[in-house]
């Protein structure tokens, strides 16, 4: 096993809360791990079109995975992008409609969403105002759409329905809200996690994933090392290796001291 190690970190609810506050101790875990010559990536559910906040990448990514492992980025070059066929990006709009869903479009440079269906919708609401000009709209851009996956609001759905005619598609990821994310079939973080270890030659015992929710899962299996954040939720704990305080009570900078990967 190497003394260097990679590090995956989901976004939400682990580096930042829901208003996008990133605690100092986390910042200086960061540093440290720099400084000790560790890698560290973003690894997240979120498309890449969504990844843009200045203050999350000055922590210094080596890399990022994003959309649940449909795009691969190390050093600025992008080394694997899965992009979802016009089609299917059509049918899947129409069906996911059919049983009462609102769809959210993923991509890599943009995210598409309707007002009719997030116009009042908080989500929406706070999706538009960080999205700015990379925000487009789903019958505006009919047919030019370029999207890794999709997430939807189900509250009121027959969602057992859409995941049956979508089943052969998609995978589910189902969130105890009323949302699911929906990626291509084969496609999850753990995936991303192993493109990166061949890619460079790591050993995956050598690396550490920090998640909190129901997409992290494979994440937290497939890494030599998964850490859950205190304010997780129970099925993220049951999979870690390692549960650490909460976000907001340094859990991140806990967990890196607690493993000897930066120092008290």
């Amino acid at each position: 096993m190497s003394e260097q190690k990679a590090l995956f970190f989901d976004i939400d609810g682990t580096i930042w809360n829901e208003k996008n506050v990133i605690p100092d101790s986390c910042r200086e875990a960061f540093r440290q791990l720099h400084k000790r010559g560790h890698l560290t990536f973003i690894c997240s559910g979120r498309a890449r079109g969504y990844i843009q906040n200045e203050d999350l990448l000055s922590l210094g990514f080596d890399g990022i995975i994003s959309g649940c492992g449909t795009m691969v980025e190390y050093r600025g070059e992008t080394i694997l992008y899965r992009k979802l066929d016009t089609a299917l990006v059509e049918k899947t709009i129409n069906t996911v409609r059919s049983y009462g869903f609102r769809p959210i479009l993923e991509g890599k440079d943009f995210l598409y969403l309707d007002d009719e269906d997030f116009g009042s919708d908080r989500y929406g609401i706070k999706l538009k105002h960080e999205l700015g000009s990379r925000r487009r709209t789903i019958a505006g851009e009919w047919g030019k759409w370029e999207c890794q996956k999709l997430s939807c609001a189900t509250e009121n759905a027959d969602t057992r329905g859409c995941y049956e005619a979508l089943s052969s598609d998609y995978d589910y990821i189902i969130h105890d809200a009323p949302v699911v994310e929906m990626v291509p079939k084969g496609f999850h973080k753990g995936m991303g996690i192993h493109y990166i270890c061949r890619h460079l030659g790591l050993d995956i015992r050598d690396t550490f994933a920090f998640g909190d929710s129901a997409n992290d899962l494979e994440m937290l299996e497939t890494a030599g090392t998964g850490v859950a954040m205190g304010n997780g939720q129970a099925k993220a704990k049951e999979k870690a290796d390692y549960v650490t305080r909460s976000m907001m009570d340094d859990g991140i900078y806990h967990a890196c001291a607690h493993f000897g990967l930066i120092g008290y």
